[in-house]
């Protein structure tokens, strides 16, 4: 920028080659360089301009964000710097891009500010000294200040008022910062009045809902005083607003009347109080023309109502009583269905007993006339007959089960033939619709193409040769495989032979050990037992002599070899004394003895 200040100049330098700790106190000197010229003149504003051409505003917006803890100054520093951001704001003709300073620049010097009226009246609250709150309620009061001061000059920043930090600043149980942040709201409302129609319904319902609470729950009439105020505000601004303070908050005509009348701002309390009762009075009579107007639409309702369903009352008392005998009928038919069911019940149970007992009687009958010695062929004559009848029974209810299972895939199978034999009975009558193609005769092959075929025939013999064998070698081929499958089958024979031998007397070996394990006890023994036993196995025989010498030579121990078997049967041999006698396993029945 041509013909610029040099104070400007040099404090641009300056603050692009110091640290951010001493950037602050630098821009510090922005006050001196804008109180050297009346407000409003041109001088002014082209200082104005001349300290945002070299970005010195921006650097005062990024700096509020700083912790002024430890900084020269202090928060006093941050609360000068607020106060001259807003003063070089107001007043300020951007001609360069001046949608981002409206859009952009000024909404976030907006937010920082707020920002820096948050940590201000954090620590406020949190300060025990009285010269310390002291101190930070005065910066607070500059910051908010400022941010008047740029939404005085601005307007249109107004909009933004919808901020979360705003509303934490409002949203607050302390009386001093409470008291300056309405007063903030009331400035804010009287520059620009139709603003909080603009917001979002959420944030206007946060604000009446925080002075409403203030005026219920406080007892400081300053309080009182100032809520009572932006309400009579937003009141006699938008008849919107009251109607909607008379339907959000029912009592609050009542709170006001009785908690804050004689407080010393009557007058302002009844103009508010009036304003919520004309509202209300407006709205009862609404309320009773519209309930009027409902009355008289229900009735002409109900009338139509009324009539249509007398026009339909016979029809309906028709389809009444026939849906009532359909449901008499069908539970008559229900309890026929029982009572059929239960003498069904009844009489298979009385024809159950009867079989049993005509069973009975034919198995005593059969007792009478049958011989003693031909009872146990009887009765198992009658076992495998009850058998055979059982397994008939369940077979067929097995195939029946099966080929109910099988039912969809035979339907399947069905369909798939009937569909092969209609695919067969049409390809075979476009076969037979198909002209026959005349016959044609083959070419025979020409004088040089035979020789020629003849000529790779003969060439192809001379390079494989047959392999030749004499009739002598061939005879004696003849005759040594002749021999070698009479060996085969000689062989094959014999094997043959030797497996069934095997098979024979695996089967004895099993017969014996299974009869030996069945065996009754030598006290139990018949002569018929005796007689099973009379084997011609060897080993068998050998085996049960061996077994029989060791009980017998068990029975002849001395006392002291039979200690601890006091508690033992006399009748019962140990197995530890048999597989020491023997070193095998014993075999013959229950191991007892007479």
């Amino acid at each position: 920028m041509a013909n610029a200040d040099p104070r400007v100049l040099l404090l641009a330098r300056q603050v692009a080659e110091s640290r951010d700790e001493d950037v602050p106190v630098l821009l510090l000197k922005l006050k001196e360089i804008l109180n050297s010229a009346s407000s409003g003149s041109k001088e002014s504003k082209k200082i104005r301009q001349e300290i945002h051409y070299y970005d010195l505003t921006q650097y005062c917006v990024l700096v509020l964000r700083q912790d002024y803890s430890r900084l020269p100054g202090g928060w006093a520093t941050a609360a000068r710097l607020a106060e001259i951001l807003s003063h070089c704001c107001v007043g300020l003709e951007v001609k360069e891009d001046p949608e981002e300073f409206y859009k952009k620049f000024l909404p976030s010097a907006i937010d920082n500010l707020l920002f820096l009226g948050r940590r201000l009246q954090a620590r406020f609250i949190r300060a025990i000294k009285d010269e310390e709150k002291k101190g930070f309620l005065h910066c607070f009061h500059t910051v908010t200040d400022a941010i008047c001061w740029l939404f005085g000059g601005h307007i249109q920043l107004t909009e933004f008022l919808q901020n979360d930090h705003f509303l934490q600043l409002l949203i607050t149980d302390d009386i001093e910062t409470a008291m300056i942040m309405m007063s903030v709201l009331h400035n804010i409302l009287k520059v620009n009045s139709p603003v909080l129609l603009c917001v979002d319904e959420k944030f206007l319902h946060s604000v009446l809902d925080e002075l409403v609470y203030k005026l219920s729950s406080a007892t400081n009439p300053v309080i009182g005083n100032a809520a009572t105020k932006l309400l009579l505000l937003l009141a006699k601004f938008s008849q919107q607003l009251v109607k909607l303070l008379t339907t959000r908050y029912k009592g609050l005509k009542l709170l006001l009347s009785k908690q804050w009348t004689g407080k010393g701002f009557d007058r302002d309390l009844s103009q508010l109080l009036d304003l919520l009762y004309l509202e209300q009075s407006d709205r009862k009579e609404e309320m009773q023309r519209q309930h009027q107007a409902a009355c008289l639409i229900q009735a002409t309702w109900k009338g139509f109502q009324t009539r249509k369903r007398l026009k339909k009352l016979p029809q309906a008392v028709t389809a009444l009583q026939r849906s009532f005998r359909a449901k008499r009928k069908q539970e008559l038919q229900h309890l026929k269905k029982q009572k059929e069911d239960e003498a069904l019940k009844q009489e298979m149970q009385l024809q159950r007993q009867r079989a049993m007992r005509h069973f009975h009687e034919r198995q005593l009958a059969l007792l009478e006339i049958i011989h003693a010695s031909q009872m146990d062929k009887h009765i198992q004559e009658m076992e495998e007959k009850s058998a055979l009848t059982i397994q008939r029974f369940w077979r067929g209810y097995r195939a029946r089960r099966y080929f109910h299972q099988q039912k969809q895939s035979l339907k399947e199978y069905k369909a798939a033939v009937t569909i092969q034999r209609a695919a067969c009975k049409f390809i075979e009558k476009r076969r037979k619709k198909r002209a026959l193609s005349p016959w044609k005769d083959t070419k025979g092959l020409a004088d040089e193409q035979r020789l020629a075929l003849k000529q790779k025939v003969d060439d192809y013999i001379k390079l494989h040769p047959a392999s030749q064998m004499s009739e002598e070698m061939s005879k004696e081929l003849h005759v040594q495989a002749q021999e070698k499958l009479a060996q085969f089958l000689l062989r094959s024979s014999l094997d043959r032979r030797a497996a069934q031998r095997r098979e024979t007397l695996l089967a004895q070996v099993n017969t014996d050990v299974e009869l030996l394990m069945n065996a009754p006890g030598l006290g139990e023994s018949t002569e018929k037992d005796l007689s099973i036993f009379m084997s011609r196995s060897g080993p068998v025989a050998a085996k049960a002599k061996q077994s029989h010498i060791t009980m017998l030579k068990y029975t002849r121990w001395p006392w002291w070899k039979k200690l601890g078997d006091e508690f033992v049967e006399g009748d019962v041999i140990p197995d530890e004394a048999l597989t020491a006698e023997l070193g095998t396993l014993y075999m013959g029945g229950r191991k007892s003895f007479a």
